[in-house]
């Protein structure tokens, strides 16, 4: 009886040990696998850049529901599109009102293939958080904050397009109840996209709310685009595998 009050005493005490001993990167990675266990959660993103910056992106807000519906917005100055995304179907708003597929906009040229890139640069947050974490060539905490720099591998994988050049970049997660509340990331260098060279110098900060409590309200229309099975080989597909 002795022997086994010490053990359990023992097993106790070491799970403090155990947790003091994860590395900051460890705790983000962590904090972003429960979050996407998670059933529903939202979030903002937000993006700031320089005030002469040939795009200005406008807020993001998002909903997403695990293994489920995934709901964002996408901000252009006075522009704001609605997506929705379920598995390999799609369905995007349209300045009338109306919802359409990217195979339905011609997903490979014009509007259809600026919304294509949109749809395939979606990543879900935990993810994302998970992924920023990969990059930093080492994380410190500072009480509530983990913080560091991206390598310069790790800061150029975050453009999503262009060939990139003296690409670097930082990240900083908040963590709260065991799971990541707020993240952060900067980036800066320049990338050539069909021969024009685009100096990038932005920083993006999301945060999560309504953990376990959010609802995505899908409108009927969009809800169809979202039952139809895309054909293979459709630009819905192919957004799709390039999302994952």
């Amino acid at each position: 009886m002795k022997k086994m009050l010490v053990s359990v005493a023992l097993t106790v005490l070491a799970g403090p040990l155990f947790a003091a001993d994860a590395s900051p990167k460890d705790a983000v990675v962590a904090a972003a696998k429960q979050l996407a266990q998670q059933p529903n959660y939202s979030w903002k993103t937000t993006v700031a850049v320089p005030d002469d910056a040939q795009f200005k992106p406008g807020p993001t807000e998002g909903k997403l529901e695990k293994d489920g519906v995934a709901y964002f917005t996408s901000s252009f100055g006075d522009n704001t599109t609605k997506i929705y995304l379920k598995g390999a179907q799609n369905a995007i708003s349209g300045q009338d009102g109306g919802w359409q597929s990217l195979s339905e906009m011609g997903g490979d040229q014009g509007p259809g293939q600026f919304m294509g890139f949109i749809v395939r640069s979606y990543q879900a947050p935990a993810a994302q958080a998970e992924e920023l974490a990969g990059t930093a060539t080492e994380l410190k905490q500072d009480g509530d904050v983990i913080s560091g720099d991206m390598s310069t591998a790790g800061a150029k994988s975050e453009f999503k397009f262009g060939d990139v050049s003296d690409a670097k970049g930082s990240v900083k997660f908040w963590i709260k109840d065991g799971q990541i509340s707020k993240y952060e990331y900067k980036l800066a260098g320049k990338a050539n996209f069909n021969g024009n060279d685009i100096d990038v110098d932005r920083d993006t900060t999301v945060e999560i709310t309504d953990v376990g409590t959010t609802k995505i309200d899908v409108p009927a229309d969009a809800q169809k685009k979202l039952d139809a099975a895309p054909a293979a080989g459709s630009a819905d597909t192919n957004a799709a595998a390039g999302s994952k």
